[in-house]
């Protein structure tokens, strides 16, 4: 039997197998909504596609796709945080982390819950100038379970890959639905509510205290960076070598969370669809591939009102009932995990 490969045959590895890293956009090249932003307190998406910056009072961060990245590796983004305003002295509830939510189905092969459950190992390029130890932890808020490792940056301003493997777990399964299973968090601060205890090097219930013991304070200068690209979380306990897709394809996948259709949100301009229609009526706006549930619908409307608006997960429709002509711009579509 042929196996099918998507484009070049570099993009599959020697078994053929697409699709291996559970990952979407590790490699940081999608950034629908913007290349940088500032002034970061809170959590939330902002930059890289499929990548959440979670914050709780630790420092004013600001986050760029960079083009900064390790030299021969193929890479052309990477993500990079950089702190503004300093923490130095964190609250025990205090914490940064960087985080990518995996969905459900995509988790369930894995067979985690069961006595046969898969290892998995993540691999990942990492640079900082702040040297030391960093937690990368796995995390199924679904059973409220889990796992914790180190690894160390060990050289400022040097581009390091890392490969760390986590064992399967035999407890909590996870269901085959659209919401969040694993959860792959890169810690970058925390505070005694979370480094108080042991680390938790195998998976267990969830103990705050035992997730990110013995992380370095990233937000303690406003100095210090921290640069990542190249992650990739993939069964079983052998890292091989990332897998890079189609942009069409990356960009594909990621549209299944975010849709930014057209316009320019930075700016409030390109004016892209127009309707002018007598007595009422509806534009409709597909999207280029089903929504992972239905979404939330942001745009600017101009020239008159909608009044109503209606979304599927294949598309959305915008109502007016008044007789005048209107544009709509700046179109985003979020089901975001």
């Amino acid at each position: 039997m042929a196996i099918t490969r998507i484009g070049n045959p570099a993009i599959a590895d020697q078994r053929g197998v697409n699709f291996r890293n559970i990952i979407i956009n590790g490699d940081m090249s999608i950034s629908q909504r913007r290349i940088s932003i500032g002034s970061m307190t809170a959590a939330g998406y902002y930059t890289v596609d499929r990548w959440r910056t979670d914050i709780v009072t630790a420092g004013t961060w600001t986050q760029t796709q960079s083009t900064e990245v390790p030299t021969g590796q193929g890479f052309a983004s990477s993500l990079k945080l950089d702190c503004t305003t300093a923490d130095a002295s964190l609250a025990a509830g205090d914490r940064v982390f960087y985080s990518h939510r995996i969905e459900d189905q995509n988790c369930t092969y894995l067979k985690k819950g069961t006595s046969s459950a898969e290892s998995t190992t993540v691999s990942f390029w990492v640079k900082s100038n702040k040297t030391g130890t960093y937690i990368c932890e796995l995390f199924d808020s679904q059973n409220s379970r889990h796992i914790n490792k180190s690894y160390t940056i060990s050289s400022a301003n040097t581009w390091e890959k890392k490969t760390i493997t986590f064992a399967g777990d035999t407890t909590g399964a996870f269901a085959n639905d659209n919401g969040i299973g694993l959860m792959l968090q890169f810690w970058l601060a925390a505070g005694s509510t979370y480094t108080s205890g042991t680390l938790q090097t195998s998976w267990g219930s969830t103990t705050n205290a035992n997730r990110a013991v013995g992380q370095v304070n990233l937000a303690d200068n406003t100095a210090n960076e921290w640069y990542i690209t190249g992650v990739q979380l993939e069964a079983g306990s052998v890292a091989s070598d990332f897998e890079f897709l189609p942009v069409d394809v990356n960009l594909r996948r990621c549209q299944r969370y975010f849709l930014k259709a057209f316009g320019d949100g930075e700016n409030n301009q390109n004016i892209e669809f127009s309707a002018t229609y007598d007595g009422g009526g509806f534009v409709r706006i597909p999207y280029p591939t089903t929504m992972r549930a239905l979404p939330t619908l942001n745009y600017s409307v101009g020239g008159g009102a909608v009044s109503q608006d209606y979304s599927n997960l294949s598309n959305a429709q915008l109502y007016d009932s008044n007789d005048t002509s209107w544009y709509v711009r700046d179109f985003t579509a979020e089901a975001e995990l």
